[in-house]
């Protein structure tokens, strides 16, 4: 959740809500943001810069230009993933994903629809790492992002007592069908090989991707997305 200017992040502040990050716009020349910033970084709040173009585009409230400040309240993206799960919210899990930029997009989707965090389950180096957090158009900095193994993470969700649902393009329910509220890790597989057999069969339902097109094959990101908005519809119900 976002807390957009001054007067929203010193009423955040002065309430004692959540808030894990602050994002100020570099050379803002206000005395009174500079005075909020060192009042959250005396309460160990974490404050990161950034260019005017970055919080215009990140502003939930941008119509009178880009503020000067940003909180993010109630997810840390510096959380450990047994943090994550403590929280009990909705994660999503990229089984086999190899494209740095698609794993961008989704790693941006899922953040902006809320999601609690994001497992990349890939042989990607560091290169191939930091190319999928460009494409992210840094929103990997506002939720946690682990690059770990699938069969892992899912093993400890269910230990957490997540519901582990598969995006794909078999299964009796389409996802308006599925309840995607409570503790929920959502898989979608990779660009080629789809979700492996291993990790399918760790899955406690299998979400239909409706497809009625000749190509019978979304991008990565597209069923995503579309899961990603009917969940945030659900769970904000």
């Amino acid at each position: 959740m976002q807390r957009c200017g001054l007067a929203e992040v010193r009423a955040a502040i002065d309430s004692g809500e959540e808030i894990s990050l602050i994002l100020v716009k570099r050379e803002h020349g206000s005395d009174e943001v500079a005075a909020l910033v060192a009042r959250a970084e005396e309460s160990g709040i974490r404050v990161i810069e950034g260019s005017e173009n970055d919080l215009w585009r990140m502003a939930r409230n941008n119509s009178d230009g880009a503020p000067n400040i940003l909180a993010l309240v109630g997810r840390n993206p510096a959380a450990s993933f047994e943090e994550v799960l403590a929280t009990g919210g909705l994660i999503w899990l990229l089984d086999g994903a190899k494209y740095p930029v698609n794993i961008g997009f989704c790693i941006r989707t899922a953040e902006v629809s809320g999601a609690g965090a994001v497992v990349v389950n890939g042989e990607l180096n560091n290169a191939e790492r930091s190319a999928a957090k460009r494409a992210s158009m840094k929103a990997h900095r506002f939720t946690p992002v682990f690059w770990q193994s699938a069969t892992d993470s899912i093993h400890a969700a269910k230990a957490a007592d997540y519901r582990i649902l598969a995006l794909e393009d078999i299964g009796d329910k389409a996802p308006w069908d599925v309840d995607m509220t409570g503790p929920v890790v959502l898989i979608v597989g990779g660009e080629r090989a789809g979700i492996s057999e291993e990790v399918l069969a760790l899955a406690d339902e299998t979400i239909r991707i409706p497809m009625t097109g000749f190509v019978p094959s979304f991008n990565l990101q597209a069923p995503l997305s579309a899961v990603a908005i009917e969940a945030q519809r659900q769970r904000s119900q």
